[in-house]
């Protein structure tokens, strides 16, 4: 059976230009009150930059709870993060900025497997329901995300 995977693409506009959406980008010490379903969170190293790692626990609308290292492989301010995923899920992730008129526009995109052998049974069998709290993760984390650097 194949192993069960979780892909995202997506576009977003932010009022922004892509250097003041970085700097909003970079303030990982906001981001566990900004995101309740986010805890633990913690960034090792200087800033959103080559080699730095983020840590932290993801509780999505569903009764689980993962734990992710996020290694940030090549970053170059204020357009591209690549990533590699480690921990519960695993995967890469790709984050890209680009000008769009007086704001900008971010292309968000991975690839992760589960890893938690209880959660990867669940994913072959309810893996609709678990897309779905996935999604929702992503839809309330963008939201969120907008309502804070835009309002700022």
């Amino acid at each position: 059976m194949a192993a069960p995977l979780f892909t995202h693409r997506g576009g977003y506009s932010f009022g922004l230009s892509p250097g003041e959406l970085w700097d909003r980008i970079e303030d990982v010490d906001q981001f566990e009150g900004w995101w309740p379903w986010l805890s633990e969170f913690r960034l090792v190293g200087d800033g959103l930059v080559d080699g730095a790692t983020l840590h932290g626990v993801v509780t999505p609308p569903l009764p689980y709870r993962m734990r992710l290292t996020v290694e940030l492989g090549r970053c170059r301010r204020p357009y591209a993060i690549d990533a590699v995923i480690g921990g519960d899920l695993t995967g890469d992730a790709h984050l890209r900025i680009r000008s769009d008129g007086e704001g900008s526009r971010v292309g968000m995109a991975w690839t992760i497997e589960v890893r938690q052998p209880v959660m990867r049974m669940a994913s072959r069998i309810g893996r609709p329901v678990l897309q779905w709290g996935h999604d929702r993760v992503v839809e309330t984390a963008v939201a969120g995300f907008r309502r804070r650097v835009e309002g700022a």
